[in-house]
C-alpha cells in the first residue's frame, strides 16, 4: 500500500500485513495487522514517527520516498522499541545520516540491544519535552507499561493528532487508512477486544493513567501503531469508552474459586468434586464450579482464571508429567496480576506422580500462593481419600480468610 495523507503535512507510510496469523508467538491475529508509521513535515524539519517490521523494509522505504527523500528526515521517533516498531531502524539509519533518534529513557537502553548498535544517535525524550519542526510541534508524553516500560505518546497540538503507540490499536488489516472506511466493523471490534486483553489486560491501572493523559488533550485523531486511524465522531469515542470500561477496577460480588482439571479415567475429577464440597462447606456463598478443561473454550477458561479470587488446578500424571491441556491453560495465566493469587493443585496418578509437583513448580515460578504441597491419590481414590480431599478443600478455604 502506498503513502496516504492524514493531513496536508502528515502522512501514513506504514505497511499492511494481512497474512499474519500469530503475533509475539502466543497472540492469534485472524485478521492480520498493520505496522503504522507516519511522517510529520514542518516548515523546517521532518520527523518520522515509528518505523516497521524488518521483513517489509523495501516496501516501507518506497512509501517513505513517496513523501520525502529519507536523507531529509531529521528525527526518527520511536514511541516504543519492540521490533515491530523498530525492526528496520538498523538499515534505515544509513539512509538518514542526519537523523536523531528520539526515545524514552527506558527505550534508550533497549534500543541499543535490539539493534546491537551502541553508537546510535539517540536522544532521550523526557515527559513534557517538545520538538519544534517549524509550525508543527511534537510533545512527548510518558506512558509506561502501555505496554512496555519504554512506551510514550507523541502529541501534535497544531493538528490535534495523537501518535498513541499501541494504545487504541488492533491487530486488524483492511486496505483503508481511516476508521470511516471500515468494511467489517464487527470483526474489527473482535480484534480490538482481543488486542486489549492480550496487550493491556495485565496493566489496568496504567491504562487508566494513560486515558487520563489523553482526555486532557483535545485529540481529534489517533494515529496508533496497528489497525485503522481513529477519528472523533467515528470510532475514537467508542474505543476510549471500551478502554475505560475494561480497565475499571472490578471486584467479584462473591468469592470466585473455579476448579480446573483434566482426568483420564475420572479419578482426578472425583477429587475435584470433593475439594469443591469442602470449599463450599467453609464458604457456602462462593462461586466454586468445576471445569473439565477439554470441555470448554480455552479463552473462556483463561478469562475465568484471571478473574478469580483463587483457583484449583488438577491433572493426572501421564508420561511423568501433567497433561497438555493443563499446561496450555497455565500458559495463558496473566502472570502480573496473578502474583500471590491462592491456588491448590491436585491429581490422581498411577506409576510416579510428577504432575502435581511439576504444576506446583510452575505456579511458584509465576509467584502464585500455592497451598501446601497439593493433594494426590494413587489410581482410584478410596472413600477415606475422598474425605481427606474434602478436608483439604476446607483447609484451603480457611486459608483464604487469613
Amino acid at each position: 500500500m502506498s503513502a496516504r495523507s492524514i493531513t496536508k503535512d502528515i502522512y501514513a507510510v506504514g505497511i499492511l500485513n494481512p497474512a499474519m496469523r500469530i503475533f509475539d508467538v502466543v497472540m492469534k491475529t485472524e485478521y492480520g495487522t498493520s505496522y503504522n508509521s507516519y511522517i510529520v513535515k514542518g516548515a523546517e524539519k521532518t520527523a518520522l514517527v515509528e518505523t516497521c517490521h524488518l521483513t517489509f523494509f523495501d516496501q516501507y522505504l518506497d512509501n517513505i520516498r513517496q513523501v520525502c527523500d529519507p536523507a531529509q528526515i531529521d528525527y526518527i521517533i520511536l514511541n516504543h522499541c519492540e521490533p515491530d516498531h523498530s525492526g528496520v531502524l538498523g538499515r534505515l539509519t544509513s539512509l538518514c545520516p542526519a537523523a536523531k533518534i528520539l526515545v524514552s529513557q527506558a527505550g534508550s537502553l533497549y534500543l541499543k540491544n535490539i539493534t546491537n548498535n551502541p553508537s546510535l544517535p539517540i536522544t532521550v525524550a523526557k515527559d513534557g519535552d517538545k520538538l519544534d519542526l517549524g509550525g508543527k510541534t511534537l510533545q512527548f508524553i510518558s506512558a509506561p507499561f502501555l505496554h512496555w516500560p519504554d512506551s510514550m505518546f507523541t502529541w501534535c497540538p497544531e493538528e490535534k493528532i495523537l501518535f498513541s503507540c499501541d494504545v487504541l490499536g488492533a491487530h486488524y488489516c483492511e486496505p483503508y487508512t481511516f476508521d470511516t472506511n471500515m468494511a467489517y466493523p464487527a470483526k474489527y471490534e473482535e480484534a480490538f477486544k482481543g488486542y486489549y486483553d492480550a496487550i493491556f489486560g495485565p496493566f489496568p491501572s496504567y491504562v487508566q493513567n494513560g486515558l487520563a493523559k489523553i482526555k486532557a488533550l483535545d485529540v481529534q485523531v489517533v494515529c496508533n501503531s496497528h489497525g485503522p486511524v481513529l477519528t472523533r465522531g467515528c470510532r475514537l469515542e467508542w474505543a476510549m469508552d471500551r478502554y475505560e470500561e475494561w480497565s475499571r477496577p472490578q471486584k467479584n460480588e462473591v468469592p470466585l474459586i473455579p476448579l480446573f482439571y483434566c482426568s483420564a479415567y475420572g479419578n482426578t475429577g472425583k477429587i475435584a468434586d470433593m475439594l469443591r464440597a469442602g470449599i463450599l462447606e467453609e464458604i457456602p456463598h462462593a462461586d466454586c464450579q468445576i471445569y473439565d478443561i477439554n470441555a470448554h473454550d480455552m479463552a473462556f477458561l483463561q478469562g475465568l482464571l484471571n478473574r478469580s479470587d483463587a483457583f484449583g488446578i488438577g491433572s493426572p500424571t501421564i508420561n511423568a508429567d501433567a497433561v497438555a491441556p493443563v499446561w496450555n491453560l497455565l500458559s495463558h495465566v496473566d502472570a502480573i496480576n496473578n502474583r500471590k493469587r491462592p491456588v491448590l493443585v491436585f491429581g490422581s496418578y498411577g506409576w510416579s506422580g510428577e504432575a502435581v509437583p511439576n504444576l506446583i513448580a510452575r505456579l511458584k515460578g509465576l509467584k502464585s500462593d500455592v497451598f501446601e504441597e497439593g493433594f494426590r491419590t494413587i489410581f482410584v481414590p478410596s472413600e477415606e481419600e475422598l474425605q481427606k480431599a474434602k478436608e483439604f478443600g476446607k483447609q484451603f478455604a480457611r486459608s483464604l480468610a487469613k
